[in-house]
């Protein structure tokens, strides 16, 4: 089995070499001891490339992995343990370990991403993207936004409300990507973390184009709740709005761990959600390119050999990499331009506005398809149409009640209904 493994990693890396598109899985929302992560960044690095992962984004809070930073033995034990320095010597050897002090006054520097690259991208096998999550914070919620292929640290802007301080962020990075000619992507992160962004928010501010639509932290409220709409469904109202009323381009969907625990203990663990970009180099502003195309799709488990669209046929067709034992149910949802796209105002019991009330037309059940090779023909009416793949196969590692492996295709027909110049 490990033959077949590093034979399909050196054929893959040989494609991707030779220009051939092929599938790279990736995730770009992780955190290490450089903000609120439990290990040290080339650990967790060495574990994602070791499950097969092609590419990672370590995305820690308002800081790069860049310049001098000590970090106290007690400190990394009260995070990480209390071996977690005899497992860093293990595997990285005293040469590579930088200390000073002793005994209880003992620190740690940390390994700069320029510095532990080096050998984990020799082989061409492996890509490490720098990135930042921007935590900024308005009207007494959290804010936070990743930017992945980032070459400079961008401070958070803020804003006298949500919507403010996202648009700011947003001119930040695009400011950035014209001054330094790098692509940039910037995700909102967790909007029902906090319940911070409802989708009126996320709908108007028509420069934001990624919202994560799962993420792997159990405490970021996926399913919402009675007085919240869950993720899923804030991406389909956004999109409905967007599309029916502003005229705007609708938002691709991410799937990311958030991890920051990494000792087989705590919530935040990795392995549990990525996306898979169709990209033949693995280079950082390639990959980047390809995420801002909306080539990709999410995922936590199922994997899927191709997702087609034929715009001419109005034909969205997916093959999936099915696993022996295991069924498939793919449901496609949408929008269409005859639904009633009214709503009612809800508040919570403190008074507070929450995301509308929508009519089940909102995102709404279109096809549900068994089988390995779903295929879905637009009837010419859907704004949009997008592919929720559910297998039998229970999640490795659930955050979610009775969770099996699933993924996510981004919505598909819109072209035709929006405007690319926003």
């Amino acid at each position: 089995m490990r033959i077949f493994i590093v034979l399909l990693a050196v054929l893959g890396s040989a494609l991707v070499n030779a220009g051939e598109p092929v599938w790279l899985k990736g995730n770009i929302h992780t955190h290490s001891f450089w903000s609120d992560g439990n290990q040290f960044p080339e650990m967790i690095a060495s574990w994602y490339k070791e499950k097969g992962y092609d590419f990672l984004a370590l995305t820690d809070h308002n800081i790069l992995s860049q310049g001098e930073k000590w970090m106290s033995i007690t400190a990394l034990k009260s995070r990480g343990g209390p071996d977690i320095l005899e497992k860093y010597l293990e595997a990285f050897g005293k040469d590579w370990v930088i200390t000073r002090g002793e005994a209880d006054r003992l620190e740690v520097r940390l390994r700069t991403l320029e510095e532990f690259r080096e050998g984990l991208e020799k082989n061409d096998d492996f890509l490490m993207i720098q990135s930042e999550e921007i935590s900024d914070r308005s009207e007494g919620v959290p804010v936070h936004m990743n930017a992945t292929n980032i070459q400079e640290l961008i401070p958070p802007v803020g804003g006298a409300t949500v919507q403010e301080a996202m648009s700011n962020n947003l001119r930040a990075v695009a400011e950035q990507a014209r001054k330094t000619g790098k692509p940039i992507v910037l995700h909102l992160n967790h909007p029902n973390f906090g319940y911070a962004v409802t989708a009126e928010i996320l709908a108007a501010v028509v420069q934001e184009r990624f919202v994560e639509i799962y993420n792997g932290h159990p405490g970021v409220n996926v399913l919402g709740d009675e007085d919240h709409a869950s993720v899923e469904k804030i991406w389909d109202i956004a999109n409905t709005i967007r599309l029916a009323q502003l005229s705007a381009m609708p938002l691709f969907g991410i799937g990311t761990d958030d991890s920051h625990h990494y000792h087989g203990r705590g919530t935040s663990r990795p392995g549990r959600s990525w996306i898979m970009v169709r990209c033949s180099q693995l280079d950082a502003d390639v990959i980047t390119e390809k995420i801002s195309q909306g080539d990709f799709y999410s995922s936590s488990g199922v994997i899927l050999k191709d997702v087609i669209f034929n715009s001419k046929k109005g034909k969205l067709e997916l093959l999936i990499d099915a696993e022996e034992g295991v069924t498939y149910t793919t449901h496609f949802r949408g929008t269409t331009k005859t639904a009633d796209l009214s709503s009612k105002e809800k508040k919570t019991a403190n008074g507070k506005t929450v995301t509308r009330i929508y009519s089940e037309d909102v995102g709404a059940l279109l096809a549900t398809v068994s089988g390995n090779n779903p295929t879905y023909e637009l009837k010419g009416d859907e704004l949009y149409v997008r592919a929720i793949v559910t297998s039998s196969k229970p999640h490795v590692d659930p955050t979610l009640p009775q969770q099996t492996e699933q993924a996510w295709t981004q919505p598909v027909g819109w072209s035709d209904n929006s405007r690319r110049n926003r």
